[in-house]
């Protein structure tokens, strides 16, 4: 059987210390001995070196053998009945006899071990009854304090009374863990460390970490010889994980730093807020001392007095706070504003905007535009700002009293302004309140800069802890909760008003187009009445003096005739354009009922009516049965009859048209809506087809792709066709390939305008 020790022979300095395992340290202090039992054999696995100084037996002794042959079967009887209760947490220790001692004895879980520790049980010392009559009368005296200094003051006192520590401190952490000594009770004769601050590397990460995992720590003596901790097992890189153990050995960097303070003791209580780290009862003693387990459970008991009490006694000094600010939110609140941007320029100046957090200043940007009171930067810098802010929040919230830290290129702002708080009110506009500069005097224990010093043996912890006086500058009074809530509500309330004043400027801006362009609409209407009536009699006229000219004239010579004939075909063609126009216009103004089309008779109403046209043209319609639709009946007929006569007219001149109408009922998606039913009438024709890229310019009214040598036409036809399905609340596509045909696609909603 190999023994050996698992000490953690690292070397640790000071440049390194917050990386030191200090959760496996590999010992002990003397004052008590360990042993680790495994949960599945109940053998000893772990021991520490000083075993025979307590029960007489050797670590080499009790290594290896079970709890029941090394300590008789009453003891292992007692443990795992112990062990049994372990998960609910038990309030007092174990107490054993090994070999002829009493022990006092605590118990945890590690890695699969349970790790007893053990001590010798003082006669004489409190037992638990005696813990929780001091409870009772401490929660007396606790119930007459209303503010959270004046309880820590009391627990200082009260753990002190308890303890007999030379000096007991409530210390409290900032949000970087910088710590201070924020209540304190300690002997007459030494000095006392109220209102002292310690920079946050006094107590490194790993070691708030532990604070986290054990509530209590105890060093009895600061000069102590660390115990060795031995193993029969010699895997590599064997260790013991002693997060929970009230023995543990502490980090020897933390020892000499307790040395330079002259302490020749210490307990350290947890006090937990909220899932962190709020503070720690630091008890120093100058001279060795150690606590019975019952003592350190009413120590402990004072640091959860605290943590219980954190919230209550907070919101009591807050409370006055709280109310002044929800009365000024009440009042901005009761302001009867007219729904213009004025409204803003007089909030930014309403004194309750300030009080509404305690501000000093304040900034709103709303549309571009910036209204602003108090102290607050100039324009320019609270645009490039509210930019840089956010973008920073994500566009969202953001508070600090040092924002120097977070802007120290914007020095125009910060040379007046060290706190703020940010809130996005959406699409670019933001409120900002603004605090200025407020000096702080802060006595730390030591220069915070000189934490580490260096000698010939290397660097070390300082060694001195005289008042050193620091003056905080660029930083402003620190916002507190309720002026945070305060912002946070009137923001959302801004953010509304915001909301409903854009939404006002926008009904108007609305508004003002619909007037105008109903007075558009009127002069347009105006315009087509001329074009399509008035200007017709004098084409009229034309036509008619033209072809008097042409029948009965006898001494034109052909070169007159020709231009007359000329003259008439214009005016032909201009008649036809007008007629066109007032179709076109015919269906933006139509009030006609929509009814249910059978598009099957429309067909047949337009095929009978074109009959010669198609025999001239050798033409052929094939049509599949098509569905029936709500609509216009004139305006379906015409689109349809369009559609028919652009194919008839576009044919390929060395192959008779072939026109195939079919239908389908499809799922159609656009802005609006998914998956919306619709059918889709498809004319396919095998003339000359056109390019794809102007199968969207087609549509636009007098666009024509051949001039009129080739293709007679006013080019409204295919716009006529595009704004009556989109009367119809559909639409028209098309698709060409030239020298093979075009395929138009009209889409008609399914049960449309029912």
């Amino acid at each position: 059987m190999k023994i050996k020790d698992i000490v953690n022979r690292d070397i640790v300095n000071l440049t390194n210390c917050e990386h030191e395992p200090i959760h496996i340290p590999g010992s002990i202090q003397p004052h008590g001995f360990l042993l680790a039992i495994g949960q599945e054999d109940f053998n000893i696995h772990y021991c520490s070196g000083n075993t025979s100084d307590f029960i007489g037996f050797s670590f080499e002794q009790l290594l290896g053998k079970s709890f029941t042959e090394a300590f008789g079967n009453e003891n292992a009887a007692l443990l795992e009945q112990y062990v049994g209760v372990l998960k609910k947490g038990p309030d007092s220790p174990l107490k054993l006899n090994l070999n002829g001692c009493s022990l006092q004895c605590m118990l945890h879980q590690s890695e699969g071990q349970y790790v007893l520790e053990a001590e010798p049980d003082v006669a004489g010392s409190i037992d638990v009854v005696d813990v929780y009559e001091q409870t009772a009368q401490f929660l007396s005296y606790m119930n007459n304090t209303t503010t959270l200094k004046e309880l820590c003051d009391l627990v200082a006192k009260g753990t002190r009374d308890i303890t007999g520590y030379d000096r007991v401190m409530v210390y409290r952490f900032d949000k970087e863990y910088n710590g201070e000594v924020f209540a304190e009770s300690c002997a007459d004769n030494i000095e006392p460390f109220l209102g002292l601050h310690y920079p946050h590397t006094d107590i490194p990460a790993q070691a708030r970490a532990l604070y986290m995992k054990n509530l209590l720590r105890m060093i009895a003596d600061i000069h102590y010889k660390p115990v060795p901790i031995y193993t029969i097992d010699d895997a590599p890189n064997k260790n013991l994980d002693l997060s929970l153990s009230i023995l543990r050995s502490t980090s020897p960097i933390h020892v000499e730093y307790l040395q330079n303070m002259g302490v020749g003791a210490t307990m350290t209580i947890s006090l937990i807020h909220r899932g962190r780290l709020w503070g720690l009862i630091a008890c120093h003693h100058y001279s060795p001392k150690n606590l019975t387990p019952e003592v350190r459970l009413a120590a402990q008991l004072q640091g959860q007095f605290i943590t219980s009490q954190i919230d209550v006694r907070q919101s009591n000094e807050e409370y006055d706070v709280a109310r002044k600010s929800n009365i000024a939110l009440e009042k901005i609140n009761a302001f009867e504003l007219p729904p213009i941007a004025e409204s803003f320029k007089i909030i930014s100046v309403s004194p309750e905007l300030l009080k509404l957090c305690n501000a000093a200043g304040v900034s709103l940007m709303v549309s571009g535009k910036i209204y602003k009171t108090g102290l607050a930067p100039s324009d320019e810098n609270i645009k490039a700002f509210s930019d840089w802010l956010m973008a920073y929040s994500n566009d969202s919230t953001f508070h600090t009293d040092k924002l120097i830290n977070f802007v120290p290129d914007m020095k125009e702002i910060c040379e007046n302004i060290s706190g703020i708080i940010y809130h996005s009110l959406g699409n670019g506009n933001s409120i900002i309140w603004y605090r200025p500069e407020t000096l702080t005097e802060v006595n730390w224990a030591g220069n915070p800069d000189k934490a580490i010093v260096k000698d010939s043996n290397g660097l070390h912890p300082r060694n001195s802890f005289n008042l050193w006086k620091q003056i905080i500058k660029c930083r402003s009074k620190e916002w507190l909760q309720p002026e945070l809530n305060a912002a946070a509500n009137y923001a959302h309330i801004l953010q509304k008003q915001i909301s409903m004043q854009l939404l006002s400027q926008e009904q108007e801006k609305y508004r003002k187009l619909n007037e105008t362009l109903t007075e558009t609409n009127a002069e347009l209407e105006n315009i087509n009445w001329i074009s399509t009536h008035d200007l017709q009699e004098p084409l009229r006229k034309i036509q008619l003096i033209s072809s008097k000219m042409m029948y009965k004239g006898t001494d034109f010579t052909d070169e007159t005739i020709e231009s007359l004939k000329r003259m008439n075909t214009s005016a032909n063609r201009m008649q036809t354009l007008l007629v066109d126009i007032l179709k076109y216009t015919r269906i933006k103004y139509s009030e006609e009922a929509f009814e249910t089309i059978n598009l099957s008779g429309i067909l047949n109403e337009i095929l009978e009516e074109i009959h010669e046209i198609l025999q001239e043209k050798n033409g052929i319609v094939h049509a599949s049965p098509l569905p029936t639709v709500r609509g216009i009946p004139f305006l379906v007929k015409q689109l349809f009859s369009n559609i028919i006569l652009n194919s008839l007219k576009y044919a390929a001149a060395e192959r008779s048209p072939v026109i195939t109408i079919s239908a389908q009922e499809i799922q159609i998606t656009n802005l609006y809506s998914k998956n919306k039913p619709a059918y889709a009438i498809r004319f396919e024709d095998n003339g000359i087809g056109f390019e794809q890229q102007y199968a969207d310019s087609i549509f636009n009214i007098f666009t024509r792709l051949h001039g009129n040598t080739e293709y007679n036409g006013s080019g409204v036809g295919l716009a006529l066709c595009k704004k009556i399905m989109q009367t119809h609340g559909g639409s028209i596509s098309a698709v060409g390939v030239p020298g093979k045909g075009s395929t138009f696609t009209l889409y008609f909603p399914v049960n449309s305008h029912e």
